[in-house]
C-alpha cells in the first residue's frame, strides 16, 4: 500500500531533526569568523594610530616599537578560535604600549572565560585580588640596573607544612619556576603584564609569580608549583609548594612598613599619621592615595597640627606604598612652605573628543567631574568645561593632533594660569622629606614630579612607577562584521607634563637620594629610610 504524500513528507522532517540533533552542534566560542577577527585587529591597530597619547620618551628608554609590538600578536587574534585564546591575545595587544594604566575587561554579552579564571565583568586584568597563593612571596634586587634579580621576601608561618624540603631563608635567590630558568620565564609572561618602567614591571614580576589568577593563561600553572631557589653559599634546592586561599595564610611580615620610635595618632582614609617620641620634632605620613576624601583628611591634618602647635615639624610623607587618585596640589600647598609649578596635561584630539567633552558636561551638569570614582577638580568643574568646549574644540577644528598644555585638569587654576600655586594660609614651615618606590604611579607620580622638578622637599628611595596621563578613553569593541560585543578596551587619550616640562608616562621624577631594595637590605628597608632621613635632618 502507498502511503499518502503528507506521511512520507512528514516522516521525512521527523527523520531529518532527529539526525540534526544527534550532531553536536559547536559552540558559540565568542570568537567569531577569521574574517572578523582580522578585521577587529585592524580597528584595534587604526584606532591606536589616532586616539593613543604615544610618550616617546617613553619608547626610547624601553627601546618600544608600539606598532611593531601589536603586530607581533596578529596572527595570533586572527588564528584565535577560543575565548580564551582570543582574550589573551587581545590582552598582549593591549600591552603592547607599555601603559600601566591601560587594561581590558570583559563584558556582558561578549566573550567569557571559565569562572576558574576570576575576571569579573567589567573588572579589568590585574585589578583584583589572586584567586590562589603560594605560601611564600618575592621581592626584586634592585642593586645593579640590567642585573635586576628576584629572590624570596616573605613567607607563610606555616610554610612548614607544605614541604619537607630546606626552609627557604629571606634572600634566597629564584632561579627558576616549574624546571622553567627565570630568564625564560620572564620572557614568556612578560607580554601578559602591564608596565611603563623596566622597574615597574620587575616589581609586579616577583609579585605575581606565587599567585595562581585571571593573569595567565591557565595552561601556566600546574596543580602546585616547583620554585628552585639559591642560598647564599650557592647551594640549590627545590620547593613545591600548594596554592592556597590568601586569605587563609598569615605571613612573618618581613619588609612591611614599620616606623621604630613613632607613635600613632589618628588615621584617614588617605593616611596614617604618626609623631616621633624620641624629641625629634617630626610627624610621618603613611600615605594611602589620593581619593574622594583627600581635601576632608587634609583639612583634619591642619587642623590638628595647628591645635597641637605642629606646623614647625618636619614631615615625611611614605609614598611607598601609595596609589593615586586626584587633588595633589591640594596636599601639597599644605605641607610645603615653598610656592610650586603644578603639573599640565593635554588632549589627543580624535574622533572620540565630541563624546568625551559630552560625558564631561553631563558630570559638570551633577556637579559631579569623575575619574575613576573620584572627583577631578576643587571647584565645580567650570574651569574644566570652559576649556573643553573652548580650547579643545577649537584645537581639533584647526585639525591639531593634541590640545594646548593647561594646569592638570583645571583642578586648582584656570586655563590662562602659569601654574604657580602658592603655599596655603595655613601650612607645614618645616623641611619635607619624601619616600617612594615603584608600587604606585598615576597621581603619585604627578607628586613626586611636583616635588622634585621644584625642589620642594628631600627625596629618598626609588622613582616611582613612572605611569600618569591626563584621561583614559574605554569602549566596547564590537566584531566589525558581526557586531558582536568582545571586550571592553582602553586607550591613553592626554599627557601629563612634569613642571620641568617633560612628558610624565614612562618618565618618573628620579629621587635625591637612591637606595635601591636589594636581598641584603630588605628586610630592614624602613630603618634605613629613618636612617637616612635623621642624616638630612642633622638629626643622627
Amino acid at each position: 500500500m502507498t502511503r499518502p504524500k503528507s506521511v512520507c513528507v512528514f516522516c521525512f522532517i521527523i527523520i531529518l531533526f532527529l539526525f540534526c540533533h544527534s550532531i553536536p552542534i559547536p559552540p558559540n566560542t565568542g570568537a567569531d569568523s577569521r574574517e572578523d577577527r582580522e578585521a577587529l585587529f585592524e580597528y584595534i591597530l587604526a584606532k591606536t594610530l589616532e586616539r593613543e597619547s604615544f610618550s616617546p620618551i617613553k619608547n626610547r628608554k624601553l627601546q618600544l616599537d608600539v606598532l611593531k609590538e601589536m603586530h607581533k600578536y596578529r596572527d595570533e587574534l586572527i588564528q584565535a578560535d577560543t575565548d580564551e585564546k582570543l582574550f589573551y591575545a587581545l590582552l598582549k595587544i593591549s600591552n603592547a604600549r607599555k601603559d600601566r594604566h591601560l587594561n581590558i575587561s570583559l563584558v556582558k554579552g561578549g566573550i567569557m572565560l571559565p569562572q576558574t579564571a576570576g575576571v569579573s565583568l567589567d573588572r579589568g586584568v590585574g585589578e583584583a585580588e589572586p584567586i590562589l597563593h603560594a605560601p611564600i612571596r618575592f621581592s626584586v634586587d634592585y642593586g645593579k640596573p640590567g642585573q635586576y634579580f628576584v629572590f624570596v621576601s616573605d613567607f607563610a608561618k606555616n610554610i612548614k607544612e607544605f614541604t619537607q624540603a630546606v626552609l627557604p631563608e629571606i634572600g634566597d635567590k629564584l632561579s627558576a619556576i616549574n624546571g622553567q630558568g627565570i630568564l625564560e620565564y620572564r620572557q614568556l609572561i612578560e607580554p601578559y603584564h602591564r608596565y611603563s618602567t623596566i622597574e615597574g614591571f620587575w616589581w609586579k614580576f616577583a609579585l605575581w609569580i606565587p599567585q595562581k589568577s585571571y593573569q595567565f593563561p591557565p595552561s601556566f600553572y600546574r596543580e602546585k608549583i616547583t620554585i628552585s631557589l639559591e642560598k647564599k653559599d650557592g647551594r640549590r634546592y627545590d620547593l613545591v609548594l600548594p596554592y592556597l586561599s590568601p586569605e587563609k595564610m598569615e605571613w612573618e611580615g618581613i619588609g612591611e612598613q614599620h616606623y621604630p620610635g613613632f607613635k600613632h595618632l589618628f588615621s584617614t582614609q588617605t593616611y596614617n599619621l604618626y609623631r616621633n617620641t624620641d624629641n625629634k620634632k617630626i610627624l610621618l605620613l603613611d600615605w594611602y592615595g589620593f581619593r574622594e576624601n583627600l581635601v576632608k583628611d587634609m583639612d583634619r591634618l591642619m587642623d590638628y597640627a595647628t591645635e597641637h602647635q605642629l606646623l614647625d615639624y618636619a614631615v615625611i610623607f611614605d609614598g611607598t606604598r601609595s596609589r593615586g587618585g586626584s587633588k595633589g596640589a591640594y596636599a601639597i600647598h599644605r605641607l610645603s612652605p615653598k610656592s610650586f609649578k603644578t603639573t599640565f596635561g593635554n588632549l589627543r584630539l580624535s574622533d572620540i573628543i565630541p563624546t568625551f567633552i559630552d560625558q564631561k558636561r553631563q558630570q559638570y551638569e551633577r556637579r559631579r567631574i569623575l575619574d575613576s570614582g573620584v572627583a577631578e577638580t576643587i571647584d565645580d568643574g567650570t574651569w574644566l568645561m570652559e576649556w573643553l568646549e573652548d580650547d579643545v574644540l577649537k584645537g581639533m577644528h584647526a585639525g591639531q593632533e593634541y590640545s594646548n598644555n593647561v594646569p592638570f585638569k583645571l583642578a586648582h587654576l584656570p586655563k590662562y594660569s602659569d601654574g604657580i600655586i602658592n603655599p596655603a594660609k595655613v601650612h607645614f614651615k618645616g623641611p619635607l622629606i619624601c619616600w617612594f618606590s615603584p608600587y604606585g604611579g598615576s597621581h603619585l607620580d604627578q607628586f613626586a614630579s611636583i616635588i622634585v622638578d621644584n625642589d620642594l622637599g628631600h627625596s629618598i628611595g626609588m622613582p616611582a612607577g613612572g605611569y600618569s596621563n591626563t584621561w583614559e578613553w574605554d569602549e566596547i569593541l564590537v566584531f566589525p562584521k558581526s557586531k558582536r560585543p568582545v571586550v571592553r578596551y582602553m586607550w591613553s587619550i592626554g599627557h601629563t607634563i612634569r613642571p620641568n616640562g617633560e612628558i610624565l608616562e614612562g618618565n618618573p621624577a628620579k629621587v635625591k637620594e637612591h637606595i635601591p631594595i636589594t636581598k641584603e637590605n630588605y628586610a630592614d628597608y624602613y630603618n634605613i629610610l629613618l636612617q637616612k632621613t635623621y642624616e638630612y635632618l642633622g638629626l643622627e
